[in-house]
């Protein structure tokens, strides 16, 4: 049994939390380490109460809070060597660097925690899946397309976080783009439109899924409405309204804190 509560997703911030009975991770921390603690107390925690952060690339909407986490408090930091060398600059002294190879498998307090890359325009990064008994959590954002391998690995989870960056038109449409940022948001090694997150929703939708959040939607070239719209077509078109609570994650506040049980009976 885990809790999932996603701390805030955007373009401008990025941070999640996952608790089991004995231990609390951050994923990602994009948002200012006052900002993650204040949203944090939402929930009656507080940053003393982490066990760690788990890190999906090095890009600033990731690791905003990482100087005052890591830096001055220490908090252990997971991620892969390529991201570590992008970070270490910036965090002169720090020592309590966790590493793993992407692909790897590790065991963090009571949770396990599966890493696997992903097509992002970053060094290494990575997707998460996170495992305590039965109950199985994803996060899967920050990819220009679904590979293979992504969809296997989150494929059987019970709750998962997943990319709606944009929607085509709006991004096209969009005056304050220049067109090489707007390829490099298009590209495969970009981020996935609704569309790409409704496609991918088709095929991993199963009886267990019980939580899908939307994450990292853009400000200007998406909206909750047409997120929600696209992907929920596909779970209406399935038969899986009744069984799927969806939901789009938001930059300004923390979303529900739900309970994630694994298997339903």
């Amino acid at each position: 049994m885990l809790r999932f509560t996603i701390l805030g997703s955007g373009s401008a911030g990025n941070c999640a939390l996952v608790e089991s009975s004995e231990t609390r991770l951050l994923i990602d921390a994009g948002f200012s380490a006052r900002q993650i603690g204040r949203r944090l107390e939402t929930i009656g925690l507080g940053i003393k109460d982490l066990h760690g952060i788990l890190l999906t690339h090095e890009h600033s909407d990731h690791t905003a809070g990482l100087r005052v986490l890591c830096g001055s408090l220490q908090m252990p930091l997971y991620c892969n060597r390529p991201t570590a060398e992008c970070l270490r600059e910036g965090l002169p002294g720090f020592s309590a660097w966790r590493l793993f190879a992407t692909g790897d498998t590790l065991a963090i307090g009571d949770i396990a925690v599966e890493t696997f890359p992903v097509p992002h325009d970053a060094s290494d990064p990575v997707g998460f899946v996170l495992q305590h008994g039965d109950a199985r959590i994803g996060l899967l954002t920050d990819i220009g397309h679904a590979t293979e391998l992504a969809i296997e690995r989150v494929r059987g989870c019970h709750a998962l976080l997943l990319e709606a960056n944009h929607d085509p038109a709006l991004l096209q449409n969009d005056t304050r783009r220049p067109w090489p940022v707007k390829q490099r948001i298009l590209s495969r090694h970009g981020h996935l439109s609704n569309e790409g997150a409704a496609a991918l929703v088709r095929r991993i939708l199963h009886d267990n899924l019980s939580h899908l959040f939307l994450g990292h939607l853009s400000t200007d070239c998406n909206t909750p409405e047409l997120a929600l719209g696209a992907i929920g077509a596909v779970i209406d078109e399935l038969g899986f309204r009744d069984r799927v609570s969806l939901a789009a994650a938001r930059q300004d506040r923390p979303s529900e804190r739900i309970l994630v049980r694994g298997t339903r009976m």
